[in-house]
């Protein structure tokens, strides 16, 4: 008797592990399949960051080749600019429109001060800021 009462212990235990067993077995399974949907969310995720990336990279690329051209054409504009003032004998104005600028003097201080155009003594107040920002 006492062995059946062993062997009905045992049984019992064993159902009790199947179970537990079983149990577990449903919780990995819910766990591995909950994990393959955040990888997909994650790699789909990763997809679109790429893409983004390789957006900016293309317009950051696009806007050095623009930087490029338009520093190869502003370039020669102090050359262009002392050349007019060596040919023009009205360039006395732009001279000290340029020794002006240098001292922080305004667009309208520029006009008022050596008859320059609006569009001159912008011109003017530029290449001498330009000048400054690559000293």
């Amino acid at each position: 008797m006492m062995v059946t009462s062993a062997l009905v212990a045992l049984a019992c235990l064993c159902l009790i592990l199947v179970g537990v067993c079983t149990s577990l077995h449903v919780r990995l399974k819910r766990a591995l399949q909950q994990q393959a949907e955040r990888d997909g969310v994650r790699d789909q995720r990763i997809k679109e960051l790429s893409k983004r990336l390789d957006a900016y990279l293309t317009g950051s690329i696009t806007m050095g080749e623009e930087l490029h051209e338009l520093r190869q054409i502003v370039a020669p504009i102090p050359d262009k600019l002392s050349q007019i003032e060596q040919r023009n004998p009205s360039s006395l104005s732009f001279t000290q429109a340029a020794r002006l600028a240098g001292m922080g003097a305004s667009v309208d201080d520029l006009t008022l001060s050596c008859g320059l155009s609006k569009a001159e003594a912008e011109l003017v107040a530029k290449l001498h800021q330009s000048r400054q920002a690559n000293r």
